[in-house]
């Protein structure tokens, strides 16, 4: 009978306060965890990718190939993904590639970075990486970026490191992502919350000034190690700010670049990369551990399948990840009931983003900023993890931008593609994988439907058309099979159409409202969908509702506290939230809710931080994503 809980390969029955020990305490371990080696040069640049087995010392085993060959890369992990970012061959490249941890194979293309760069370094939480610094080939930059690593893409401007460098190092916490040495002002620590977008804070200083060290982690500590005719072992508190205290030695003086490290709680892995011990001073395949709550002198661990510099490194077991504990972590859960909406009009266009918990109540918070000033945008798609809204009205008039945001970390909205044509107040609907946007005044028919697959940024494509022309500003609710349109147009309708999601082609006619009107708000749960407030053509305080699996004519639901128009409108499987709205005569700042399954008048929820109204709306939790 095993012993319970197993601290050698944390199985078993545990306790929560045990979970949390092992985890905040940095002895949790994932004993089967993968670290994975990319790219680098012999000196001719390589597209090797390479592996071990944390736990276990051994020679690296060949994994599968990089999409480009290239050195001078940066390497992170997710729980999931390893990413390869930057490099050389023969010019500094914008490359990004992946693969999955646990099946073996070639990379395939993640995205660009914002620069074609080399020499930088990578770290990463379980849902972002950030890339900073680099030489992209004249001097050194203070360039940080992210990415969403569950998704494909570009990378975004996060903020600037302190000090523009090349050859820096880095490690994370769960929290935080810390950048240390460099070739400029070699002894700088910095670091940065992956949460929040902005500039890096100084956190304190290497024991010495070098470049080409290496970094790894527990979700505690961070340690970097050699560069610059240096082989001392130095760690740091990451909760907490401050220098560096040696602890530790490598075998000899080396140099690496590139991140070429990983760990898991217990263990730190890295490789010399060049070995600049006199009997030697050449390119070398050894890899080294120790032990990361221990330093002491590294031992030997095995050798790369060639021997190379400036590779990248990571692990699906790293500081950043909580070491692999995939069980309560201090992170949103998708499909946990976020609502985002933002935008607008305030008095002026805003690209402001509002964020509220569906399930309880209290004010709006900042969530980041779209890429764009943008309203009349109305009800947005998304899947539990990622919202995506297309069309408005911006500083140019009538716009075709489709824009993303990652819902589980604050941040700020991504360019996903664009619209066929520019409209204004068009309604979006989706179920967990596909998107549609609806109507939308423009100098095309604004019957149009067009679609987009939420996963993949792309422009949209053309679905099929309404069965009237409902113009601009209806209603849209949706189940995980049917879209639903109900309202609009400039001279207000009561028609309600709907489509099959799955599938492309023509809207048929499902009722009419009780109340032809326009500029409403709507929310749903899986089987019942709610039109709330609107212009008819004056404010409304009407909410009708349909049940969304049999077509016919909208029933009374009850009033909302005020007459209004443009509300936004988010919703989870029970509650339905209307926040904002342009009411009589002036902007509305409440946030109210109602009980979708029963009828009645709307409760008081809060207020929004930032008061507007046509906002775009969406959560991870609406109609079309449950069932």
């Amino acid at each position: 009978m095993a012993n319970y809980p197993q601290l050698d390969d944390c199985v078993g029955v545990w306790t929560l306060k045990e979970v949390n020990d092992a985890v905040m305490g940095g002895y949790w371990r994932n004993a089967g965890s993968i670290g994975i080696w990319g790219g680098g040069g012999t000196p001719t640049a390589q597209n090797t990718i390479d592996y071990n087995i944390i736990a276990t010392t051994g020679n690296a085993v060949d994994f599968g190939d990089l999409t480009a060959a290239r050195i001078g890369v940066s390497g992170a992990g997710s729980f999931t993904r390893h990413i390869t970012a930057g490099g050389q061959n023969p010019g500094e490249v914008t490359i990004m590639d992946y693969v999955h941890y646990k099946s073996k194979g070639n990379a395939a293309d993640f995205g660009d970075l914002t620069t074609a760069v080399r020499l930088q370094s990578s770290t990463s939480n379980s849902t972002r990486m950030v890339t900073g610094g680099g030489y992209p080939g004249s001097s050194s930059i203070n360039v940080i970026n992210y990415v969403t690593m569950a998704s494909t893409g570009d990378s975004l401007d996060f903020g600037d490191l302190t000090v523009a460098r090349h050859g820096l190092s880095a490690c994370s916490s769960p929290i935080r992502g810390l950048f240390g040495g460099g070739n400029a002002t070699g002894q700088t620590i910095d670091f940065i919350e992956f949460d929040t977008l902005g500039n890096a804070v100084d956190f304190g200083d290497l024991t010495s000034a070098r470049e080409a060290s290496r970094a790894l982690s527990s979700s505690t500590r961070g340690v970097f190690i050699g560069g610059s005719s240096n082989n001392v072992i130095e760690y740091v508190t990451i909760a907490s700010q401050g220098n560096s205290i040696d602890y530790g030695d490598a075998s000899v003086n080396s140099e690496a670049y590139g991140n070429s490290a990983f760990s898991n709680s217990v263990r730190g892995v890295y490789a010399l990369g060049y070995n600049q011990s006199p009997s030697v001073d050449a390119h070398s395949n050894i890899i080294e551990y120790f032990t990361i709550n221990v330093g002491g002198t590294a031992a030997d661990f095995g050798d790369l399948t060639s021997a190379r510099i400036q590779i990248g490194g990571a692990s699906e077991a790293n500081g950043g990840l909580n070491e692999g504990y995939q069980g309560t972590r201090p992170t949103h859960i998708p499909g946990s009931g976020r609502g985002l909406f933002g935008g607008g009009f305030n008095p002026s266009l805003s690209n402001v983003i509002n964020l509220i918990h569906i399930p309880t109540l209290g004010n709006s918070s900042d969530f980041g900023d779209l890429t764009i000033t943008i309203g009349h945008c109305f009800n947005a798609a998304s899947s539990n993890t990622r919202l995506v809204k297309g069309g408005g009205y911006g500083p140019g008039g009538n716009d075709n931008t489709i824009e993303s945001i990652e819902m589980a970390t604050k941040g700020n909205a991504a360019d996903f593609g664009n619209l066929t044509s520019t409209r204004t107040q068009p309604s979006n609907i989706s179920n967990s994988t596909r998107g549609l946007v609806g109507v939308g005044g423009s100098a095309a028919p604004t019957n149009i439907i067009e679609y987009v697959t939420i996963t993949t940024a792309a422009n949209s494509a053309d679905f099929g058309d309404l069965s009237t022309d409902h113009g601009l500003s209806c209603g849209s609710v949706a189940s995980s099979t049917r879209g639903i349109f109900g309202g609009g147009a400039a001279t207000q309708v009561n028609v309600i159409d709907y489509v099959t999601i799955a599938s492309t082609g023509n809207a048929s006619d499902f009722g009419d409202l009780t109340e032809a009107r326009s500029k409403l708000g709507s929310v749903e749960s899986a089987t019942r969908g709610v039109f709330m407030a609107g212009w008819v053509p004056n404010n409304s305080n009407v909410m009708d509702y349909i049940t969304m699996a049999s077509a016919g004519n909208a029933t009374d639901f009850g009033d909302t506290s005020a007459v209004k128009r443009n509300p936004a409108g988010l919703s989870n499987s029970t509650r339905g939230v209307i926040a904002g709205g342009f009411g009589t005569p002036a902007h509305v700042n409440v946030i109210e809710y109602i009980t979708i399954a029963s009828t009645g008048d709307t409760t008081d929820f809060g207020d929004v931080a930032s008061v507007g109204y046509a906002y775009f709306s969406g959560s991870d939790t609406h109609g079309g994503l449950q069932g």
